[in-house]
């Protein structure tokens, strides 16, 4: 059972969630509880003490929401909280989550957006109460590297998009020594999707945690910068600014328009993706590799543009997949993903997660799996609804 704290000052809102998540609220598995400020809210957390999440909008009367997240701070409670805010206001998404905010949505509410977001935030949630509680435990690395597999899983999207113009499909095994691998996608200005592939440094929660911090700074950013070449070099400057661990991460982001099949990228050090065309035609993106992000601050990042036509794919992964080795040491490398996408060519974008992910287990055969197998393809049907 999850009890949610909704903080906004628009009358209307309240109806609308109870509604929308009526059929949890009767079976018992959630309970909304509503403040109209800040104010509020905090009462509302004196007389509830089991509440898990505080959704907040930030504009409100009396005590915004940024003043909020500074109150709730200073309550030490173990819940999260989730913004909502003007879509593309980076001001104010960056001073919330500065002040420890988990993620954020964006107005106009997308309730099928909220609803992930409320899915991934209680994961996680549970995931860090459940580290808590085995901290005793928590010995040996291997429980450790259990732990940060979990966090990466909890924020990963499982929920593909259902749209005739395009086909979306990703996987990830996690290794046993658990790297920081991540992909998401989401939604942007004027009907175009952001797509993420992207690798941290390290191992274990450091690694996890590192993850999710780039995947919301991406997000964020690519939400209110439409150039991924400067929304790559913003997020860069802002994890070199708060990089005391020396972290970095690979990351290679596309702009993909469904209604033309333009895919506008940029590349942070990390795996070109592969282009598939429908006749078999299998090519890497052509762009310079970068530098990995969060090392050196004012850097510019390559990137380019593409067209898709009807059938083609884009095949996104980590070099989990290329470096996997077989029992005397072989890597699966570059041409063995070349020729497995060509033989896929023209099928879904299932499939290709499918067919890959088979392969390199094939190839490793008994030998012990030492990376994050990730990977994601973006199939253009463009399809009339």
């Amino acid at each position: 059972m999850a009890k949610i704290l909704v903080v906004d000052d628009e009358p209307d809102l309240e109806l609308l969630l109870r509604q929308k998540f009526r059929r949890q609220i009767r079976k018992g598995t959630l309970t909304l509880v509503f403040a109209q400020n800040g104010v509020e809210a905090l009462k509302q957390l004196e007389a509830h003490d089991d509440v898990d999440m505080v959704l907040s909008d930030i504009n409100m009367p009396q005590m915004d929401g940024l003043t909020l997240l500074n109150q709730l701070n200073e309550l030490n409670r173990d819940l999260r909280a989730v913004i909502v805010t003007a879509y593309g206001d980076m001001k104010n998404i960056r001073t919330a989550m500065n002040r420890g905010a988990f993620d954020f949505i964006t107005k106009p509410i997308d309730f099928k957006d909220l609803e992930a977001t409320i899915a991934k935030t209680l994961a996680h949630l549970e995931v860090m109460r459940e580290a808590l509680r085995s901290r005793d435990e928590l010995v040996a690395i291997r429980r450790e590297l259990g732990v940060a597999a979990r966090m990466q899983e909890s924020i990963l999207p499982t929920d593909f998009p259902s749209d005739t113009r395009y086909e979306i499909h990703a996987a990830m095994t996690p290794a046993l020594e658990v790297g920081g691998d991540f992909y998401d996608f989401f939604n942007l200005e004027d009907g175009r999707m952001g797509i993420v592939m992207a690798d941290v440094s390290g191992k274990g929660v450091p690694a996890a945690l590192f993850m999710m911090v780039s995947r919301t700074l991406m997000k964020g950013t690519a939400i209110g910068e439409p150039d991924p070449t400067k929304a790559l070099a913003e997020v860069n400057q802002l994890l070199v600014e708060s990089n005391e661990e020396a972290m970095f991460v690979t990351l290679f982001y596309a702009s993909f328009d469904p209604s033309s099949g333009r895919v506008m990228f940029a590349n942070g050090g990390h795996n070109l993706p592969y282009v598939i065309r429908q006749n078999g035609e299998v090519q890497q993106i052509d762009c310079e590799s970068g530098v990995v992000l969060a090392v050196l601050p004012g850097f510019d990042f390559p990137g380019g543009s593409l067209d898709l036509e009807p059938g083609d794919a884009i095949f996104f992964y980590t070099d989990g997949i290329t470096e996997a080795m077989n029992e005397v040491g072989e890597e699966f490398g570059d041409d063995a993903l070349a020729e497995v996408l060509a033989e896929v060519a023209g099928s879904d974008a299932a499939s290709f997660s499918d067919r890959v992910v088979a392969a390199v287990r094939e190839h490793a055969g008994e030998a012990d799996q030492s990376d994050d197998i990730t990977c994601l393809c973006l199939r253009y049907e463009n399809r009339s609804s």
